[in-house]
């Protein structure tokens, strides 16, 4: 609901798609800080708690979003602040969030759960944007941000029930710097979890600023203002939603590296396809293509992150994972809120669809390795989930 009020209220504000570009920046760029800070800290503490503190400052940030909008303060410079504190705790307890998720189901469900996850996030891509437009509909986009900040208070309380094995207890000194280092020298020297860190970072600086185009193409490209930006926004999730519902299937039938190949090249065909889509109807079918296509790579991505990671450097290196498409989607959005600017945004989204297919060509080409050592570790059995 508040990406959809938040993208309405800019892009009806400034009309400068860079003002776009700039609130992504500002809430994915303090990952820079809160991923490695969020990595250390979820293998010394309890992650449960740890994920509940953030989401508490994250209540207090919505709340003041909804507060400012509803008396008449909010200004663009006061959204983007306030985004810079939700990215900085959203990105400190995302490792936790991550990390957790492996210790609470067996070995062969890692890809399902995975795909479980990434379901019930995206519902809200489907829930939110409809109540959004109802909210919009009656004039008010401090309601969307008040019901968000209410989304975290339940976080708040649902993770108190939350149980997991017990870690064992670190009490060497707090060196975020180092262990940082330590957990990326492992991400470098473990294939399983290079390639998906290089992979997800490719996706996220070619394709994922579709995503913050979203305004844009619906308000100034097809004319269709808010409602038009709630379904857009709601095809992305049903399309989500769909693929972390089925792909685990598909995996079992096939292997987890073909549904991981298969998404990444689904990815540039719906993106061209969302880049031509001439109408509302087709952009919408055309988006439900890419959110599920997107969420197949990110999906098969993490898995093989979750399943190749050393457990003493899991949280860091899933913190330098989450890094990677936490610096170069903003970096991507920006270039690319820039570029439709001048060009608009159907050259740039088919700009960005070719580009990914050239960059699958040469690596099929000449890495085709690359695909392979994201599958099974050394020491799994034939027998697990989608190898």
């Amino acid at each position: 609901m508040q990406a959809v009020a938040l993208g309405v209220y800019i892009t009806t504000k400034t009309h400068n798609n860079i003002w776009l570009g700039l609130l992504t920046v500002a809430a994915w760029l303090p990952a820079l800080i809160g991923s490695p800070v969020g990595g250390v800290m979820s293998e010394r503490l309890n992650r449960q708690r740890w994920i509940q503190a953030n989401n508490a400052v994250m209540a207090l940030s919505a709340s003041a979003l909804a507060l400012a909008e509803l008396t008449n303060h909010l200004s663009l410079q006061l959204a983007c602040y306030l985004a810079i504190v939700e990215g900085l705790c959203g990105s400190s307890s995302w490792a936790a969030w991550q990390s957790l998720l492996r210790d609470l189901v067996d070995h062969d469900e890692v890809l399902a759960a995975v795909s479980l996850s990434s379901a019930q996030f995206n519902l809200g891509r489907i829930i939110g944007p409809a109540l959004a437009g109802v909210a919009l509909g009656l004039g008010s986009t401090g309601w969307c941000f008040a019901l968000n900040a209410a989304s975290f208070i339940f976080v708040v309380v649902i993770f108190a029930f939350v149980k997991s094995p017990p870690r064992e207890k670190v009490t060497t000194k707090i060196r975020v710097w180092s262990e940082t280092l330590v957990g990326a020298k492992m991400a470098w020297a473990v294939r399983g979890c290079r390639n998906p860190i290089l992979g997800v970072g490719t996706v996220a600086l070619i394709i994922s600023p579709f995503i913050t185009l979203v305004p844009a193409m619906a308000v100034h490209t097809l004319h269709s203002g808010k409602v038009g930006t709630a379904w857009l926004v709601a095809a992305q999730g049903v399309g989500a939603v769909l693929a972390a519902l089925t792909l685990p299937s598909l995996a079992r039938r096939t292997s987890r590296l073909f549904v991981l190949r298969m998404s990444f090249y689904a990815l540039a065909v719906s993106e061209g396809l969302y880049a031509l889509a001439p109408t509302l109807a087709l952009s919408v079918a055309s988006l439900v293509l890419l959110g599920g296509s997107y969420v197949g790579t990110l999906t098969g991505l993490n898995t093989s992150v979750q399943l190749h990671a050393p457990i003493g450097e899991r949280s860091r290196i899933l913190a330098l994972y989450t890094l990677s498409l936490s610096l170069l989607y903003p970096l991507g959005a920006t270039i690319q809120s820039a570029l439709s600017t001048t060009w608009g945004v159907r050259p740039v989204m088919l700009g960005a669809a070719t580009v990914l297919g050239l960059v699958l060509t040469v690596v099929n080409i000449l890495k085709p390795s690359f695909w392979i050592e994201m599958g099974p570790p050394p020491t799994d059995q034939l027998e697990l989930l989608a190898d």
